[in-house]
């Protein structure tokens, strides 16, 4: 597994973040707010995986761009970045040595933080 941090889902979360476009919610609130797989293919089939993309922090480049496998920590419902999404995929970043993802999340949360 090659993930690396996807450049273009943190600078999606960065600029939803200073227009507001967030949830500053509890950690444990990720299983309730975290998209369904039905929720998933419905957002693909009407807006493709380039604009799928853009909801996650990270990318395996061992899979193929135009699957599900490709991405990894999401961070979103879709609309909103969800502090509780960004605090799963730090923790998860770190489990899995992942550091230009976990830095990168404590950086968004960060920001959430300090305007929420």
């Amino acid at each position: 597994m090659a993930v690396k941090l996807n450049r273009r889902g943190e600078q999606h979360a960065r600029s939803l973040i200073r227009e507001r476009q967030f949830v500053a919610d509890e950690r444990d609130a990720w299983s309730e707010h975290r998209p369904s797989a039905k929720d998933e293919n419905r957002y693909i089939e009407e807006n493709g995986f380039g604009a799928y993309g853009r909801w996650f922090l990270g990318v395996d480049d061992a899979e193929p761009e135009d699957t599900k496998a490709h991405y990894a920590f999401p961070y979103s419902d879709f609309e909103r970045v969800h502090r509780c999404g960004l605090l799963a995929a730090e923790s998860r970043a770190g489990q899995y040595d992942h550091h230009d993802i976990e830095l990168a999340v404590a950086h968004l949360h960060g920001m959430i933080d300090a305007l929420a």
